[in-house]
């Protein structure tokens, strides 16, 4: 019986030893910016695999999105929550994430600089095949992988979460190399119809590879459970709201997306 007992805890210390791994990573951008990235993997799984980069919300590199890079580790990939703000900033307050926002946004180098800084990073781990990259964002990050498909960043693909759509640089025929997922809350008052219209058509004109999912009854942050508190806080959010479905169908969706760009 003892030597039963000891065969049993020997194998469930061995199960509590396989876990998700995650730390903060320091590095820095082109322009001298000092970043945090938040790095997460499954240490049951040997060997390298898929890498998948994580763009926040215009919050900033929150819980939320390190929280998503958990997610894709425990589906067995090598994730990194990238920070495009500095110093890993993030916020609840809507006029700090404008401020934030704008200033990643200053310029386009500024932007591709930082994501590009972190797409490096996630390619030096050593659990990550650098041959096998994608790149998921939300709001402003949705905006922040659309770009680095259009600007032909060689990624297998993109995918995002009720993003912004518009753009100073339209793709060129030809330059799109990522495969490209778009889920779009069919309620999103932030993403007009006609911002919906004209990245369809610059899609179709530069002869992308990509799919629009419009998911019914969702505002603009369905996939965050906490988007009803953020856009009816204290300090006068946007108009944003959970939604239970358009999450659980959308991040349904990107599963089977990777599945098939890393086939």
């Amino acid at each position: 019986m003892r030597a039963f007992l000891a065969l049993v805890l020997i194998a469930l210390s061995g199960l509590s030893q396989a876990a998700i791994q995650t730390r903060e990573i320091p590095y820095q951008s082109a322009d001298g910016t000092r970043l945090i990235g938040y790095y997460a993997y499954d240490d049951s799984i040997k060997g390298p695999r898929p890498g998948v980069v994580v763009v926040h919300e215009w919050w900033g590199l929150n819980d939320y999105a390190k929280r998503r890079a958990r997610d894709l580790a425990g589906l067995g990939y090598s994730a990194l929550a990238i920070d495009m703000y500095g110093d890993g900033q993030n916020t609840e307050h809507p006029k700090d994430a404008m401020a934030f926002m704008q200033a990643a946004l200053k310029d386009s180098s500024t932007a591709s600089g930082r994501f590009q800084a972190g797409l490096d990073l996630l390619k030096q781990q050593p659990q990550t095949d650098p041959q096998k990259l994608a790149a998921i964002g939300y709001c402003f990050g949705g905006a922040v992988v659309l770009n680095a498909a259009r600007q032909g960043v060689p990624l297998a693909g993109v995918v995002s979460f009720h993003g912004a759509l518009v753009t100073q640089t339209p793709a060129s025929p030809g330059t799109v190399k990522a495969k490209i997922l778009v889920e779009h809350g069919a309620l999103d008052s932030m993403v007009t119809a006609d911002n919906v219209a004209a990245f369809k058509t610059e899609m179709d004109k530069a002869g992308a590879d990509y799919r629009f999912v419009s998911l019914e009854g969702a505002k603009h942050g369905f996939s965050n459970p906490d988007a009803d508190r953020l856009g009816h806080g204290e300090h006068g959010g946007p108009d944003i709201g959970y939604n239970k479905a358009a999450d659980e169908k959308s991040w349904a969706d990107m599963q089977a997306f990777l599945k098939t760009i890393f086939s």
